[in-house]
């Protein structure tokens, strides 16, 4: 049994199947995979739970065999396929998904494959090696570990493929197209929305709910190519991005939180509202660079209120969207109620506004605004909004923000001590590596800026242990001349 690698389009031969056999019964294996790890993490082989699991397993392999006379599980980027066909990552499937896409990268693979149905003990050799807790070693030298297990335990019907790379595959191509479509309509309707109440004309709720929706679906289906894009930031454009921004983020939260897909469309919806009452304040005021006087500044402080009644005002709609005006009215409130508006009586922030409100500090204070010509690195606003209880933010979120986006948020510049510039390009998706996330190494040890670089992986380690590169300190962008989004697009 020997690595191969799997061509681009996933096997051609013996697919008599239609798609939506191929995701329910992929779904239900990748389902059936991780539960049968959990069960052998925790039980004897010979328990009940375990042999069920593993019966199970057998079960799903010959209705899939039946059909398609083989079977492989490939994983490209954030996506999982089963012959060829692209599995649908949502809510209920979200930890099984997460669960398996960990152990396969953690091992260095990039498929299974089997044409005749593996025995229970085959799984239970392979899936054994999943659950054991042992990290040492790199991705590589773990894969060429578990072929020796295998040919010693004489298991043959299970293929290991090594994975392709994952940024040039086709599938992560048109993952990132389909990110800067969902983004860029995103930006022309809160453009289009802005506008309109500035002019005092109706919105089109029906559209940007639509776009809401495409935002929902683009990040359960593939979280990191549209995080990616909010490192783009534009300065000409910044009301209208930050809006957008703020709703990934928030979305990006709510489902690290436990909300269903209708809870993410709403957080998503009072998202990209939350600033609609700045479309009510002078723009003169909101490009202003200068200190902002006092009475200025109580103009300002009015965006929040005054985005309530832009929404109370939505036309060709059968219901106001409420937790959308409640987000507007409380998301610059702080928790301690010391923010503004300040309130005539006690009260307890929603869930909704104490998300949104951490997205948005974090997209503005890493954003160059008129006011704001040398934002703040990424790493520092995360410590900041961390430890400075003066910013007044709900610890729990921020500590799940923080979990979300890792200790190095996607598109930070890090040095590291290899002498080599990077991006951070991903979390890294094993927990206790949150401090090694992926990384997209752009530059030489002589500092010669590359393009579009290699995404490697800070967990990978050398034959004796050692980390191959580690991160020394994170860098100012401008001082290298290089612009983050520019990787990202």
């Amino acid at each position: 049994m020997s690595p191969q690698t799997p061509a681009a389009g996933g096997p051609q031969t013996g697919r008599t199947s239609d798609e939506a056999f191929l995701r329910v019964s992929g779904t239900a294996l990748v389902r059936g995979l991780a539960g049968a790890m959990r069960s052998i993490r925790l039980y004897p082989i010979e328990n009940a739970v375990v042999q069920n699991a593993l019966g199970e397993l057998r079960e799903l392999s010959e209705t899939i065999i039946r059909s398609d006379a083989e079977v492989q599980l490939r994983r490209s980027g954030e996506f999982l396929f089963v012959n060829g066909t692209r599995l649908r990552l949502d809510l209920d499937n979200y930890a099984a998904f997460s669960a398996l896409q960990g152990a396969l990268r953690a091992c260095g693979i990039g498929a299974l494959r089997w044409s005749t149905t593996p025995t229970a003990r085959d799984w239970t050799v392979l899936l054994s090696f999943f659950s054991q807790s042992a990290t040492t070693g790199s991705p590589h030298d773990r894969f060429d570990q578990l072929l020796t297990r295998l040919a010693q335990a004489e298991v043959s019907a299970i293929e290991l493929v090594r994975p392709e790379d994952a940024d040039d595959s086709p599938e992560a191509d048109a993952a990132k197209e389909a990110a800067k479509r969902t983004y860029a309509q995103g930006v022309a309707v809160t453009r289009d929305v802005m506008n309109s109440v500035r002019m005092g004309q109706g919105m089109n709720i029906g559209k940007i709910k639509r776009v809401v929706q495409g935002l929902v679906d683009q990040i359960l289906n593939n979280e990191t190519s549209l995080m990616g894009l909010t490192t783009i930031r534009d300065y000409d454009d910044y009301t209208f991005t930050h809006s957008v921004n703020v709703c990934i983020f928030s979305v990006a939260l709510g489902r690290r939180l436990g909300f269903t897909r209708l809870q993410l469309y709403d957080l998503g919806l009072a998202a990209l509202f939350h600033d609609i009452g700045k479309s009510r304040i002078p723009l003169a005021l909101l490009h202003k660079s200068d200190v902002l006087t006092d009475a200025e500044w109580r103009l300002l402080t009015q965006h929040p209120w005054q985005g309530v009644l832009a929404l109370f005002q939505l036309r060709d709609q059968q219901e106001h969207p409420y937790r959308a005006m409640i987000v507007a009215y409380e998301h610059h409130m702080k928790r301690d109620l010391t923010g503004y508006p300040r309130g005539l009586r006690t009260r307890g922030l929603s869930i909704f506004s104490k998300i949104v409100a951490v997205a948005d500090g974090f997209d503005a204070a890493t954003s160059q605004r008129a006011y704001q010509s040398e934002p703040m690195s990424p790493a520092a606003v995360l410590q900041e909004m961390r430890d400075n209880p003066r910013r007044g933010m709900d610890p729990v979120v921020v500590k799940a923000f923080v979990a979300l986006l890792g200790i190095y948020p996607i598109g930070t510049l890090v040095v590291l001590d290899s002498y080599e510039l990077a991006i951070v390009h991903a979390v890294n998706p094993v927990d206790q590596f949150l401090s090694r996330p992926l990384v997209r190494v752009i530059s030489d040890d002589l500092g010669n800026v590359l393009h579009p670089g290699e995404v490697v992986d800070l967990a990978e380690q050398t034959p004796d242990g050692a980390f191959r590169r580690s991160i020394i300190k994170t860098a100012d962008p401008d001082r290298y001349g290089i612009r983050i989004g520019d990787y990202f697009l």
